[in-house]
C-alpha cells in the first residue's frame, strides 16, 4: 500500500486546518495550552485559559506567578496539581516568548512537553515536522486503517513515520485526529461517509 497516495483524500479534506486549541497565533498561548490539554478537552482548555492569559499575558508574567495563583485559575484542569509546577518550571527555563524552542528536541526538554505535544507545536508554528502527531484519536484511527497496532503513542509514531514522506508528517497525524473527532468515532463510526473507506481495514466499515 502506498499510504502517501492513499492519504491524498484525507489530506485534501483537512490540510492546514488549525488545531482546535484557540491559541490566536500567540506562541506562548499555544505552548501553555498544549501542556494543559493532556487528558483534558480542547474546548475546556480554550475556556479556562482566557482568565489565565488576562492575568499573565506573557511568559515573563507567568514566571513571576505563584503556584497558588495558577491553581486558583486552573483547578478544573485535569491533573492541575502536576501541570501547574510544570508551567512554572517551563516559564523559568524559557524566560521570554521569543525564546520558545522551534525544534522538537528543544521543546521536549521543557517540562510537560512530550513528543505529541512537540509535534503539535511545530505544526502550528509552521516549522518542519520532526515526527507525526499521535493523540488519542490517532491511537484509535490508525489501527482501524491498518497502519499500526501499537498501544502507546511513542511506538505508534515509530510505526507511522516510515509509511509517509517526511514532508507530509506534519499533516498526516493531524488529519487522522480530525477524522477521529468527526467521522471515525469510538462507537458507531460514520464509515459510509469516510474519505478513507476504500482503503480502511476496519472490519465493520460496511455496516
Amino acid at each position: 500500500m502506498d499510504w502517501n497516495q492513499a492519504f491524498v483524500p484525507l489530506l485534501e479534506k483537512y490540510h492546514g486546518r488549525p488545531h482546535p486549541l484557540d491559541w490566536g497565533q500567540n506562541r506562548y498561548h499555544l505552548v501553555v495550552m498544549v501542556l494543559l490539554s493532556a487528558q483534558d478537552s480542547d474546548r475546556h482548555i480554550n475556556e479556562v485559559t482566557k482568565p489565565l492569559f488576562e492575568r499573565f499575558p506573557t511568559m515573563e508574567h507567568l514566571a513571576r506567578a505563584s503556584e497558588g495563583d495558577l491553581l486558583a485559575l486552573l483547578r478544573s484542569v485535569q491533573g492541575a496539581d502536576r501541570k501547574v509546577p510544570w508551567l512554572l518550571k517551563l516559564a523559568a527555563m524559557v524566560g521570554t516568548d521569543e525564546a520558545i524552542p522551534e525544534n522538537k528536541s528543544g521543546l521536549m526538554k521543557l517540562p510537560g512537553i512530550g513528543s505529541k505535544s512537540a509535534n503539535v507545536i511545530l505544526r502550528e508554528f509552521r516549522r518542519p515536522a520532526e515526527g507525526i502527531i499521535v493523540d488519542l484519536h490517532v491511537l484509535r484511527v490508525a489501527p482501524r486503517l491498518g497502519l499500526s497496532n501499537a498501544k502507546d503513542g511513542a511506538k505508534m509514531e515509530k510505526d507511522l513515520m516510515p509509511l509517509f514522506d517526511p514532508e507530509g508528517w506534519g499533516e498526516v497525524g493531524m488529519a487522522m485526529s480530525f477524522l477521529g473527532r468527526e467521522t471515525c468515532r469510538p462507537t458507531r463510526p460514520h464509515c459510509p461517509e469516510c474519505v478513507m473507506n476504500a482503503v480502511c481495514a476496519y472490519p465493520d466499515k460496511t455496516k
